[in-house]
């Protein structure tokens, strides 16, 4: 798999996703947004993510939206994807990064890419994640952070899948990094 960051705000490149595959994908053709993706050997496109700075806060990059094909979601390329994006966004001077999801699978990759649940909601109900993840000390802190953002996708309309993956976690702390 190879990783490439294709630009950034407000200079991103256009990137044509097959709206079948992947969601959000009309999202990608906005060209005020950093681009970066994930392909393959034979330099097929499996998983893209576009990013801008906060608007009133110079030290704040925003990643906007994640997807990764659909026959190859669970397979980890998302948050190898997030973690070389994270990376190359403190190299490149940003203290803090944000992201808003709206499912308990993108909280779960977030995780495992060091975000974490700020508490924080937006005005459609997506939860708020950064990182470097707020710190509150212990364990038992970051367990609690954990639970309490996938209470709020408890209390939701999900499918079948989503509530048994919400079941597996109950009690967890927060899964282990990935990168």
């Amino acid at each position: 798999m190879e990783y490439d960051l294709l630009g950034w705000p407000p200079d991103g490149p256009k990137l044509r996703l097959d709206y079948e595959r992947f969601s959000y994908a009309g999202k990608f053709v906005m060209t005020n947004t950093g681009k970066a993706v994930a392909r393959t050997d034979d330099d097929e496109i499996v998983a893209a993510v576009a990013f801008n700075e906060d608007r009133t806060d110079a030290s704040t990059l925003w990643l906007r939206y994640v997807t990764v094909a659909r026959e190859r979601r669970g397979e980890g390329i998302g948050p190898q994807l997030l973690a070389r994006v994270r990376d190359r966004a403190l190299e490149r001077g940003y203290e803090r990064l944000r992201i808003a999801v709206n499912n308990p699978f993108a909280y779960e990759a977030l995780y495992r890419t060091g975000f974490a649940y700020t508490g924080e909601t937006t005005g459609i109900a997506e939860l708020i994640l950064e990182h470097p993840a707020p710190v509150d000390g212990s364990a038992d802190d970051a367990r609690a952070r954990y639970q309490s953002g996938l209470e709020e996708f408890r209390d939701r309309d999900l499918s079948d899948e989503e509530e048994t993956f919400l079941e597996s976690r109950e009690g967890s702390g927060p899964p282990e990094l990935e990168s």
